[in-house]
């Protein structure tokens, strides 16, 4: 049985990540051809199964991270199109920005941030009453 207050916050988290999925549609979704088996934005109940982008995250211990244990942000773009670089770099600063500036809007009271980290963007902290600064890292 999942502790009642690590679910709650994976309800805000999933909630912060369907406002960046529908940035993304709306920001992107008409550059790219939706894959042929994914069903169209909004026709399912969960945004993560329909539409271009799934926006999600995985635990992450943490070993051979500078930032310690986490949840690295993973966003999966369902086409069978090639997605330049370019596009894919402004779509990752999209979601750090709106991760860095979500998070005390979603987690507020808590000590979480958002950082990149051998490549891949991570959420970290904890989950106390701290204040709500939310810093930011970059990879060096």
């Amino acid at each position: 049985m999942k502790n009642r207050r690590f679910v709650a916050w994976e309800r805000r988290l999933k909630e912060l990540f369907d406002t960046i999925d529908d940035h993304l549609e709306d920001t992107y979704g008409a550059r790219f051809s939706i894959h042929p088996s994914r069903p169209r934005r909004g026709s399912t109940a969960n945004k993560e199964a329909d539409g271009l982008f799934n926006v999600g995250a995985s635990f992450s211990p943490g070993f051979g991270s500078s930032l310690g244990r986490g949840f690295v942000v993973d966003v999966d773009v369902a086409t069978l199109e090639s997605v330049p670089s370019a596009i894919r770099s402004r779509i990752e600063s999209d979601i750090f920005r709106l991760i860095r500036d979500g998070l005390p809007l979603y987690f507020p009271g808590s000590e979480t941030y958002v950082g990149r980290d051998n490549g891949v963007t991570k959420i970290f902290g904890t989950l106390s009453k701290d204040p709500t600064t939310v810093r930011t890292h970059h990879e060096s």
